[in-house]
């Protein structure tokens, strides 16, 4: 059974079987409350499962792009899970658990604040689905660095389902691709400077 935790845009966690079922998703599309709910959904989920927290194998970890407060927040807390039972950290781009499935060429598009937007692009029969991204600009220059990607179908999105999320871990797993590493994808350089 698979935890997987995402915060990139709102806070979703879910609980997956090993073969890509969504056994219960718990979410908030607040996407200033990340810190007040992820404890309890977290919660909600394991009292969702008949094995509890024991039956947990793996912990999937939205890694964004997102803001700096709301990713870490999912982050910290899938980290945490999963050091604390020894269990696998499954790292996953958080746009794949809305591009990876499917048979369309397709572009994920998420709102990354101060008039940015995320995107990446994913095409069908590609070897690795996602052929872009994510990559930031905005929304006015959207179609000019999208070139040819501009007329494929967009998916835009308030939230990330973790459910999703964990079944594209199935898919890595299950065909052997490598996880991106654990490091947060922020796509925007931090507000803060060390000054000498």
């Amino acid at each position: 059974m698979f935890l997987s935790i995402d915060s990139s845009l709102g806070t979703s966690v879910a609980l997956v079987d090993v073969d890509g079922t969504i056994v219960h998703e718990a979410k908030s599309v607040d996407p200033r409350a990340h810190a007040e709910r992820i404890g309890e959904l977290i919660q909600e989920c394991c009292d969702r499962n008949p094995g509890g927290p024991a039956a947990i194998t793996a912990v999937v970890m939205g890694v964004g792009p997102g803001p700096f407060t709301g990713l870490r927040v999912g982050m910290a807390a899938a980290s945490a899970f999963s050091l604390s039972r020894s269990l696998p950290l499954l790292p996953v781009v958080s746009h794949d658990a809305l591009g990876w499935a499917g048979n369309e060429d397709l572009v994920v598009v998420t709102d990354a604040r101060r008039g940015e937007v995320a995107y990446s692009v994913y095409q069908a029969g590609a070897s690795y689905r996602r052929v872009v991204g994510p990559a930031l600009t905005t929304p006015d220059r959207l179609d000019e660095v999208l070139g040819n990607a501009a007329d494929f179908v967009r998916n835009d999105t308030s939230l990330v389902s973790a459910g999703a999320l964990a079944q594209v871990a199935v898919d890595f797993v299950v065909k052997g691709l490598n996880f991106p590493g654990p490091a947060p994808i922020y796509l925007r350089a931090p507000d803060v400077t060390v000054v000498p």
